[in-house]
């Protein structure tokens, strides 16, 4: 009988700061057809703070992460990586990371991005700087023949990487982006109001969930959303004298918000990547349409596109369908 063995690996909570950059999308961010026109760097004020160019003075941090890893005990070769959005964190991957490892034989590891779940909380938050973490997951545990997997701004995370060559195209087996595109644009007041909620529960010093549930609905109605957001709620124990808080840090996002909501590449200034990409749109979700599939298209000239009856959550509204496009997309270009 195959064997999975899964576990989370963290690292001690720090603080690391970047003074010479700003600090640092949302998963849940909505984007209309008027958000997605492309900003210069010269007119935008929502331009990000930390160029391409400048990622020669980026230094990376170690991520905190989740793995499982097959009973053959294969840790390195034709590993997942998987990354998660704004606001989530590894273990919104749980099972799918399972599902994964057991279907596909295979190492899985679901990362925490810098400022989410069990990360050092660290500026800048830029896509380069995220990218860099990444890679510099991916290059100190040796992993071979990677797929990448991001949703939403993990998914920009994941693309950033791949067009920025921070690892050698010999590493890079697949490209897998969840209903995101690579475009520069704003991220809506909906997402942003999110941290004020946040905000706002922090301070007024509860001790429940369903406290904290019941100032979110101010916010957002929406159940599912409320609980994914409450993932990253700390409780304190009955004989605590401390109170609910958001382990996320909400200042560090919040001047972040610009760089999460744009794209470091324009089409044309970079070179595409040639490499197998898979695309998975909801198809109740804006993000995906004739005409961000164009510009990403521009970037990924072997892009395949599947649908999913979902919303912007692809994974999590249909998990099953969502494993079966990426496990055949993977196993496909394993059998050319």
């Amino acid at each position: 009988m195959s064997v999975l063995r899964c576990w989370n690996t963290t690292h001690p909570f720090k603080i690391i700061t970047k003074s010479s950059a700003t600090c640092c999308r949302t998963n849940l961010y909505r984007v209309t057809r008027d958000t997605l026109r492309v900003f210069s760097s010269s007119t935008n004020a929502y331009a990000p703070s930390t160029a391409p160019q400048a990622e020669s003075e980026l230094k990376p941090i170690d991520l905190a992460y989740a793995e499982c890893i097959p009973s053959d005990g294969n840790r390195t070769d034709r590993a997942v990586v998987i990354i998660h959005g704004l606001y989530g964190f590894k273990r919104n991957w749980t099972s799918l990371s399972k599902a994964f490892s057991k279907d596909l034989n295979r190492p899985v590891y679901a990362l925490d991005l810098r400022n989410h779940g069990e990360s050092p909380h660290a500026t800048p938050m830029t896509y380069p700087q995220m990218a860099l973490d990444v890679s510099h997951f991916v290059k100190e545990h040796k992993l071979e023949k990677v797929t990448v997997i991001g949703h939403s701004m993990g998914g920009k995370v994941a693309m950033t990487l791949t067009l920025g060559r921070y690892l050698p195209s010999s590493t890079l087996a697949n490209l897998v982006v969840a209903d995101i595109a690579p475009i520069k644009g704003r991220v809506s007041r909906a997402s942003v109001s999110y941290i004020d909620a946040m905000r706002k529960i922090d301070s007024l010093k509860l001790k429940t969930r369903k406290e904290a549930k019941e100032v979110l609905s101010e916010w957002e109605k929406d159940p599912s959303t409320q609980a994914f957001l409450l993932t990253n709620l700390i409780l304190p124990s009955d004989t605590s004298e401390e109170y609910a808080r958001f382990g996320i840090p909400l200042d560090i996002l919040s001047d972040a918000i610009p760089d999460i909501g744009t794209f470091p590449y324009e089409p044309g200034e970079i070179e595409p990547w040639e490499g197998r990409t898979l695309f998975v749109k909801g198809e109740r979700s804006k993000f995906l349409n004739s005409e961000t599939l164009a510009i990403a298209k521009k970037f990924f000239p072997q892009l395949e596109l599947k649908s999913v009856d979902a919303g912007h959550w692809v994974h999590g509204e249909r998990p099953n369908e969502f494993k079966k496009h990426v496990v055949d997309f993977i196993k496909a270009g394993e059998q050319t």
